[in-house]
């Protein structure tokens, strides 16, 4: 073990996907179904956003409840092991969210955030998405 880094925890660390995760699958899924078109983590905006709708400078981020500190009981977990280092992380995620949707917002784009915990309920979802993105274009 060198500079304190468990081999192991490495391994299972390097697994977490932070693209392609099934709650975003979930819900490009379902944009595309409700006939929206996006693209796909833009760098060039603040925060990377998992969907971007240009036309419409609108963005959306599904986040996990856990890594990004919500309000639910699965984001309120204290882990077991190393506890200070996982909160002050948790804590650095929430204030880099909140910066960029600031940044976002200061340059004329919209943002939605999509918590892992909201896609039990779909027809709720449904209902955000349209009421966040409006009418689709017709095509």
């Amino acid at each position: 073990m060198t500079l304190g880094i468990d081999p192991d925890r490495s391994r299972q660390m390097a697994l977490i996907r932070s693209t392609d995760t099934k709650p975003e699958m979930t819900i490009r899924r379902l944009a595309h179904t409700l006939g929206y078109r996006f693209r796909l983590h833009r760098k060039d905006l603040p925060g990377r956003p998992d969907l971007v709708f240009p036309s419409r400078r609108a963005v959306i981020f599904v986040s996990g409840c856990w890594w990004h500190g919500h309000s639910c009981k699965r984001g309120a977990r204290v882990p077991k092991t190393n506890a200070t280092y996982w909160k002050a992380k948790i804590a650095r995620n929430v204030e880099r969210d909140a910066a960029s949707l600031a940044a976002l917002e200061a340059t004329g784009w919209r943002a939605l955030v999509i918590w892992e915990c909201e896609l039990k309920h779909v027809d709720d979802l449904t209902r955000r998405l349209r009421e966040f993105l409006g009418p689709q274009s017709p095509s």
